[in-house]
Formats: structure tokens, C-alpha cells, sequence
């Protein structure tokens, strides 16, 4: 079997601030040090469970090149860099069995919660068929489109909330208890990752009665931008329009997959300044 394990970082135990996830801040290689441990108790639980799984592992933060290679379990393939196909689920294809989410933090406008956000400060919501949807929520139905469950998440406790949410049966691992944007609540980090450990060993035994998170098109997709000229930018995209209120873009997809990428492109086009 093949499983995919997409990494984020600002649901890693023992984070809580941006100076850990930003690569030009000061306590950011102690944050990828804590990222790349994490990752490698879930692929220590994959394995536990299947000792022959075929193991990918997305790195999923910021640049894509947070995960430490040479302090990585040999046994993996690492997806590192952008931009690349499916983005934060590099690796996904068809002959994917299950996903992973470790790391994962609540989407913009949940909270409290640590360092929630939605793909960057420029997105304010993203709303798929009139719901809201944050990176929990894009990147499981992404998988769903390719008919893979995503059977684990592990972040703070509204993270995990946000994907009881959209995927009841799956196996969420709370290892910090959020008390704000910056503030959280948190087990020593060796007792997060064997938490970690035994529950991904536990979704990858159950992943049969998991259920892709499937939204079937034409889709209506709508996306709140920070700024006025993001939103100049993103109707520069054939089928974008713009919304009533200034900051809201919409426009349909014909399937998940489109919606996905296109999304991705607009938040892109928000990191441009205007001249």
C-alpha cells in the first residue's frame, strides 16, 4: 500500500508562534527540528501498522523546504520544493490508499486556534458549495476527488475539531490545546509524538471504514482577498468574477480538482504588489 503524509507546521507540539515557521526568524530551525520529529513518529506508525507501505512524505509549510532530509527516516520519499503538482499533497495519485495530515492547524477565522490561517494572510475564506473551507478542508476533498480518505489529522485541538467536522470516522490526535492565535497548552514533545505514533498506527488498521471526502461538481466557489488590488489581479483569470462588496471572488469548477488549482493560482497572484 502507498500512504501519503503531508506535513505542516504550525500543528506541530511545542509551536505556537511565527518565529518557529518563518525561515527568516530566529527559532526557526528549533520549529524544524520539532516538524521533522513529528513526522517521523507518524511514518514510525505507519510502519508499525504495514511494514511494507510504500511511504511519501509532503513537505507542507511555507517554501516546502522545512523538513530536515538527513534527520528523516531513510525509508521515505521525500516531495520537498514549489511549486509542484497538488501542492501541500504532493505525491497524490491514484494508486494513493490513505493521507495523513500532520501538523495541520484550523482554518482563517477559527479559533482559537494556533496560527490559523487559510494558505496565506491574503485569503480571508474560501467557501466550496456555500461551506467554508481552510487547508483542512481543500486538501482532504482534493484527496477525496482521487477517491483517497484521509484517515489522520494531528495539530491543535481546533484543527482536529475542524476535521471531526467534514470527516466524522477519522482519527484526530490533539497535541496542544490552543489558547490563542499564539498561545496553546502543550505536552512535553516526546509524549505528543507517541501519541502520535500508536494513533496513526490505529487509522492506518481502520482506513477501510474512512470515506473519501468527495464534492462532486460543477462547484461554486467563492474567495475573500485581503485587498482591494488582489482582487484586481485575480479577475485577470478567465472565469473569475468579481463579487458585490469589493473583496469576494467567484467562480465555477468543473470539478474539485479544477477548483483546487485555481484557488491555489489566486493566492499567488495575492503575494503580488502592486507597482
Amino acid at each position: 500500500m502507498k500512504v501519503l503524509i503531508s506535513v505542516d507546521m504550525e500543528g506541530i507540539s511545542g509551536i505556537v508562534h511565527p518565529t518557529e515557521t518563518n525561515p527568516d526568524h530566529y527559532d526557526y530551525e528549533r520549529g524544524r527540528a520539532l516538524m521533522t520529529a513529528e513526522a517521523n513518529a507518524a511514518i514510525a506508525g505507519v510502519l508499525d501498522a504495514e511494514p511494507e507501505a510504500t511511504v511519501w512524505v509532503a513537505d507542507a509549510h511555507g517554501p516546502f523546504r522545512n523538513l530536515l532530509p538527513e534527520q528523516l527516516d531513510r525509508r521515505v520519499h521525500l516531495v520537498r520544493g514549489r511549486p509542484r503538482p497538488l501542492g501541500m499533497l504532493g505525491g497524490l495519485d491514484e494508486h494513493t490508499d490513505a493521507v495523513l495530515f500532520v501538523g495541520y492547524h484550523a482554518r482563517a477565522g477559527g479559533g482559537p486556534a494556533v496560527l490559523a490561517h487559510t494558505m496565506s494572510d491574503a485569503i480571508l475564506d474560501v467557501r466550496v458549495a456555500g461551506r467554508s473551507l481552510g487547508e483542512i478542508g481543500l486538501n482532504a476533498a482534493m484527496a477525496g476527488h482521487w477517491g483517497v480518505p484521509v484517515v489522520l489529522l494531528s495539530g491543535d485541538d481546533a484543527a482536529c475539531a475542524e476535521l471531526g467536522d467534514l470527516v466524522p470516522s477519522a482519527v484526530t490526535v490533539t497535541v496542544k490545546q490552543a489558547l490563542g492565535q499564539a498561545a496553546a497548552v502543550a505536552p512535553h514533545p516526546e509524549k505528543a509524538r507517541e501519541r502520535l505514533r500508536q494513533a496513526v498506527t490505529d487509522a492506518i488498521t481502520r482506513r477501510a471504514a474512512v470515506p473519501p471526502l468527495a464534492l462532486a461538481g460543477p462547484l461554486d466557489v467563492e474567495v475573500d482577498l485581503y485587498g482591494p488590488y488582489m482582487v484586481d489581479l485575480a479577475t485577470l483569470v478567465p472565469g473569475v468574477s468579481r463579487a458585490a462588496g469589493g473583496r469576494t471572488v467567484t467562480f465555477t469548477a468543473a470539478d474539485f480538482a479544477d477548483a483546487y488549482r485555481l484557488v491555489t493560482l489566486l493566492v499567488q497572484l495575492a503575494t503580488i504588489k502592486p507597482g
